[in-house]
């Protein structure tokens, strides 16, 4: 018996194989391989699936963990239009060593700046207050390389991974203020010794120079967004909130940049005061590119809209999205955009979804559960809702892959990227593995289609279902080598909750598998 899918995102699409030379306009589908004989278990360790493809199905309702769940009845494919073919030129993407390496060249070429101007002196005033320029001149580059950070440049978002540049802007949030502490105590400090006034007299006097006055109100702005950075005080805020104080550090780099102009390191040579400018006026060109004109244009160009919203479980929705020349957003599997859509309650804030399925006829399709208000409004957009994305963003796509073998290991709704992978992730019979933890079978997310997945490509496909307090431990180092007996040789692809993908990395690590090969991407600081 066979049925019929009622939209192309939900069909698997087959694979493509390359005509013959002799015959161009012929395209024959391989022969497929027998199913590899499953190995026996070990003693006293969890049972693993055979591959989905292999047995007929049986749904289970078990609230044993690491059952494997094997697919239902075959799901016909009806021909289809494949996804358009990617771009001849790839996304660029810089590398997080370079990264790193370009953050520290320019640092130490502020430290240089400072040593140039530096005069040695053995008095006290003069010691503050070189200490006092060089912490306000890393300060005030340490602003610039945060503001970057969230700029939202495709190819540092595309090489390094929105949720490390977020983990980053965070840590170098705390090093900024830090140094702008360092700044305001040392210039107070050898202002009284120069003086010979007290703490609070050479306070005062500092703060009647009117570039020190904006230095002061833009530290104010940057510590209120450090506060409201703190995890305990962030959970309190509405994302709203939280942006609109966000939005505060541009007002603070801005009265920064006039504290710096003033102040002998900067205004002392002309070169020196052209090359801060610019690299200030860079940045901000930057921020408005990317955050502004760039996602304007594309609402303009691709005429996104929702064309529909369909119910994929409890509390899980499917919406498709659709518009002009889509495929020139060039998104990969795996990756996420920001989307805004533009009804009441929604248009206000970008939310981060990965695509469920790859783009194809010029449609996205993302994949949402109620978590939270904004997510439960997803639910009721109706077709024709206009949408803005920006994007795409996330390092969690095929690029990251160095071996033939690949597990993927999705956690609740962390199941949208992969389930992209899972179909478009190149490789035979065996080469692709993907396992589900779920804490029961009503919980599992695009069930039918990753069972049809499965059968396309002759995958291995395993729902590990049971509470996350139970007796037994699923993603423990033993029961992940006895559901993929050459664990250590795969490239892992990890995506769900931060508690349990913090677990499985743990779990992966002890059982044999490099940290360089264990790819994930927290959406949580996406």
């Amino acid at each position: 018996m066979t049925t019929e899918a009622s939209h192309p995102l939900y069909v698997p699409l087959a694979p493509l194989t390359a005509p013959r030379a002799e015959e161009p306009r012929r395209r024959r589908r391989p022969p497929v391989p027998p199913a590899r004989p499953a190995e026996p278990p070990a003693a006293g360790s969890v049972r693993p699936a055979e591959p989905v493809a292999t047995r007929p199905a049986r749904p289970t309702r078990s609230a044993r963990p690491a059952r494997s769940v094997r697919p239902t009845d075959p799901v016909a494919a009806r021909p289809i239009r494949p996804s358009a073919a990617p771009s001849a030129l790839p996304a660029l993407r810089l590398a997080p060593g370079r990264l790193r390496a370009g953050v520290a060249a320019g640092a130490g070429a502020v430290g240089l700046l400072w040593g140039l101007q530096a005069r040695p002196s053995a008095r006290l005033d003069v010691l503050f207050a070189s200490g006092a320029h060089l912490t306000g001149l890393l300060a005030g580059y340490g602003v610039l390389v945060l503001l970057l950070l969230m700029a939202r440049i495709p190819a540092v978002e595309h090489g390094v991974g929105a949720d490390r540049l977020a983990r980053r802007h965070a840590l170098g949030g705390r090093y900024v203020l830090g140094l702008i502490a360092a700044h305001a105590v040392l210039a107070l400090c050898g202002h009284a010794v120069h003086t010979h006034a007290d703490l609070v007299t050479a306070a005062g006097d500092l703060l009647s120079y009117g570039a020190i006055a904006a230095a002061t109100a833009g530290t104010a702005l940057l510590v209120a967004v450090g506060i409201t950075s703190a995890r305990s005080v962030r959970r309190r805020l509405r994302h709203e909130t939280w942006r609109a104080v966000h939005l505060g550090a541009l007002l603070a780099a801005a009265l920064g940049f006039v504290h710096q102009l003033a102040g002998p390191d900067i205004a002392g040579g002309l070169l020196t005061r052209w090359l801060w400018s610019l690299a200030h006026a860079v940045v901000a060109v930057l921020l408005v590119w990317y955050r502004i004109v760039v996602p304007v244009r594309a609402a303009l160009r691709h005429d996104l809209r929702v064309a529909e919203v369909r119910d994929e479980g409890p509390g899980v929705v499917s919406v498709l999205i659709r518009g002009r020349g889509v495929d020139r957003l060039r998104a990969e599997p795996g990756q996420f955009f920001r989307w805004r859509f533009l009804r009441r309650g929604l248009w206000a804030t970008a939310l981060p979804f990965s695509l469920s399925a790859p783009v194809r006829d010029d449609t996205l399709r993302i994949t949402v559960k109620a978590l939270g208000d904004h997510t439960r409004r997803v639910r009721r957009l109706r077709p024709g809702t206009r949408v803005l994305a920006t994007g795409p963003f996330g390092a969690l796509t095929a690029h990251r892959r160095t071996r033939r073998k690949v597990l993927l290991l999705a956690g609740g709704v962390g199941i949208t990227p992969l389930r992209a992978l899972f179909e478009t992730l190149p490789g035979g019979p065996g080469d692709v593995t993907l396992l589900y933890r779920a804490s029961d079978s009503s919980s599992v997310v695009l069930r039918e289609e990753l069972e049809a997945i499965a059968r396309e490509r002759r995958a291995d496909l395993h729902f590990l279902l049971g509470p996350s307090d139970g007796s037994f431990d699923p993603l423990a180092p033993r029961a992940l080598r006895n559901l993929v007996p050459d664990l250590a040789a795969h490239d892992v692809y990890l995506c769900g909750p931060p508690a349990m993908a913090r677990a499985a990395t743990a779990s992966l690590r002890r059982a044999g598998v490099p940290a360089s090969r264990i790819h994930s991407e927290d959406f949580d600081h996406a």
